[in-house]
């Protein structure tokens, strides 16, 4: 270990000086300000017919070297991909010593003569080699690549450098963007753009981020949703319009959320729900034939056909089909508790949430070609217009792909006394605790009895619908930048410690932190077990990758862990009382991995994470174990 680190050391400490020696002959390579009339490596390529023997000029990042004598090969690696670069002595003479001196991640640029070796490779013969930046990092070695998932996601330039289909997944989500913004735009809607920074929080049921404007002395909301300004837009007299943006919503991180992310939200007067449902199929199908080539896509072994029209069935009746509970002859909420009891799907405050948990329950899962479900409860859509032939429901779908939900809409609800009410019930559940309830907007009242025409809403999860496209298991691997607790020289508090040390301070007495350990109550000593016994557990350092609530459960935290086998591992653990999952990223705990797995919620769990645990003046404290994140995952406990 110590030798691989000297080594680095010395190979970063070499870089250093050919720079400074570069800076000492006059040849700083920073000082060029540009590399002009450049020809994309994969159009030489492409149109070899075309360029042989002619002379072109390329710039990009050296990739590979390779080479003996007077010649030497060269890959270098542009945006559209990598040509070989050939360099002989007898060709460009002295600058030839120059050239031996490149590193591998230099970005140099090129001017030569297109020719195939005879080898048969397309290549470029150099007669005139510029170094343009000296790289003073070790990239990661060619082979073996960036494998690391938290390093990857931290330093996406150097996986975008390294891991050639990563680019390939960002320029297909450049795409798909683009497709839908084009298929909108041939329908006549007009893109709009509307605040981050709100003063409510509102257009849907989340937690918000919480900022201060210092000017106006007030708090603000970063947008968890632009739906309610769209449909001001519409009572203002705009018919159609969209807006495709970043929402934050202050809650856990797992696969397919993040708290920064992108939606798109589409409004159209006159119009309702089932004109969405057309929208919605018609633009995903248009968007995968024109990005893909194809409406069929392969996803989790699963084959999908994205081809319109998608099956349509009624929440109700889906469930009615998945466990036989039909909720069109339970019409009370006692008689709704009861078969809740009875199928072990936990008890909500209303009947319509109720059902909302057997969706979720035997539903959701089972949805894996596209699939419309529709005519939600009215409890759980406080913004959706309720049904005429049925006010427990509202005209309300949302779209399921593989068993994940990639769009909602509504009839919009335009009646200003019904959405006061609604907006009163969410202020009644926010004041009991619940903090994803939505906010009083007494400006939207006021819009509503303007007057807003009957109209459809839609809101697509764009990240969702480019994971399907593109074959992604994580939102993380469809964003360039995740959102990632900072660590090392990044860490608050790092950066605050080095400050300090920089800033003059009065000398203050510095004394240790007291904790308070009266009132403690340790729990008895096992009795022994023989060593061979103990021997058998395996414990692990892990690195929680991601950790995100459980749905319908108080206790329980879902952890996706980084083992050091290449393998994510997930495993559950009762800690939800006492941490959020959002402190847990980023952080080395430990785990026995070697327990059978044990399915729990309906999630398999696959260990365990060890926490210490005691009680202080009759109340249970618990405190997970955390080590240093300089050990590696997967390190083992003896």
């Amino acid at each position: 270990m110590t030798d691989n680190t000297n080594d680095l050391n010395e190979m970063l400490k070499i870089k250093r000086e050919k720079l400074e020696e570069l800076k000492a002959n006059d040849k700083d390579p920073h000082r060029i300000v540009n590399y002009k009339d450049r020809t994309p490596a994969s159009e030489i390529k492409d149109k070899f017919d075309e360029y042989e023997t002619k002379t072109v000029r390329i710039a990009g990042r050296i990739r590979a070297k390779r080479g003996h004598g007077n010649m030497s090969f060269m890959d270098i690696q542009d945006e559209s991909g990598t040509i070989q670069v050939v360099n002989r002595k007898n060709v460009i003479g002295d600058e030839f010593k120059e050239v031996k001196k490149y590193d591998i991640g230099d970005i140099v640029g090129i001017e030569g003569e297109v020719f195939r070796t005879n080898q048969g490779e397309i290549s470029i013969e150099t007669k005139s080699p510029e170094l343009l930046t000296k790289s003073l990092q070790i990239l990661p070695e060619k082979w073996h690549g960036l494998k690391d998932p938290d390093l990857r996601y931290r330093q996406r330039y150097l996986d975008l450098i390294v891991n050639p289909e990563v680019k390939e997944v960002f320029v297909l989500r450049s795409k798909i963007i683009s497709e839908i913004r084009k298929f909108l735009d041939q329908r006549g809607f007009l893109e709009v753009e509307t605040p981050i920074l709100n003063t409510i929080a509102g257009g849907a049921s989340a937690r918000p981020f919480i900022t201060h404007h210092n000017t106006l002395d007030i708090d603000m909301y970063l947008r968890i949703a632009n739906e309610l300004y769209l449909k001001r837009l519409i009572v203002g007299g705009f018919d159609k319009v969209y807006e495709m943006g970043r929402m934050f919503r202050n809650e856990g991180m797992d696969a397919t959320h993040n708290p920064e992310y992108t939606a798109m939200e589409l409004y159209q007067a006159y119009a309702d729900y089932e004109d969405m449902m057309e929208i919605t199929e018609s633009m995903i199908e248009t968007v995968a034939k024109n990005v893909l080539g194809t409406t069929q896509i392969s996803y989790d072994g699963n084959e999908i056909e994205l081809k319109a029209p998608w099956r349509r069935i009624t929440m109700i009746d889906s469930i009615k089909e998945a466990c036989g509970v039909d909720f069109n002859e339970i019409t009370t909420y006692e008689d709704a508790v009861a078969i809740a009891k009875d199928k072990g799907v936990e008890v909500k405050e209303n009947r319509g949430e109720i059902i909302n948990e057997f969706f979720e329950e035997f539903v959701e899962e089972t949805l894996i070609q596209p699939t419309f479900i529709y005519d939600y409860p009215v409890e759980i859509s406080p913004l959706a217009k309720r049904k005429n032939d049925d006010r427990s429901l509202t005209y309300r779908f949302e779209a399921f792909i593989n068993g994940a939900e990639v769009g909602n809409a509504f009839s919009e609800l335009n009646d200003a006394a019904d959405q006061r009410e609604r907006f009163e019930a969410q202020v009644a559940k926010r004041a009991k605790g619940d903090d994803e309830a939505q906010m009083m907007d007494y400006d939207f009242v006021n819009a509503l009895e303007v007057g807003l025409p009957p109209t459809g809403g839609l809101g697509i999860g764009i990240d969702r619908v480019i994971m399907l496209l593109t074959g992604q298991h994580s939102i993380r691997d469809v964003l360039l930048f995740p959102t990632m607790k900072p660590t090392g020289k990044n860490a608050v508090e790092e950066v605050e410690a080095e400050v300090a040390q920089k800033t003059p301070t009065k000398q203050v007495e510095e004394t240790d932190e007291v904790i308070d350990f009266t009132g403690v109550e340790i729990e008895e000593l096992y009795e022994d077990i023989d060593f061979e016994t103990f021997s058998k557990s395996d414990f692990r350092v892990v690195k929680v990758i991601a950790c995100e609530e459980v749905p319908k459960s108080n206790k329980l935290l879902k952890f996706t862990l980084d083992d050091g086998s290449g393998n994510e591992r997930t495993i559950l653990s009762g800690i939800k009382k006492y941490y959020s999952p959002e402190e847990l990223i980023g952080k080395n705990l430990v785990a026995i991995v070697n327990l059978p797995p044990r399915a729990m919620m309906g999630i398999e769990s696959e260990g365990m994470i060890l926490s210490a645990i005691h009680n202080q003046n009759g109340e249970e404290v618990l405190n997970v174990l955390q080590v240093s994140n300089k050990i590696p995952a997967g390190a083992k406990l003896y």
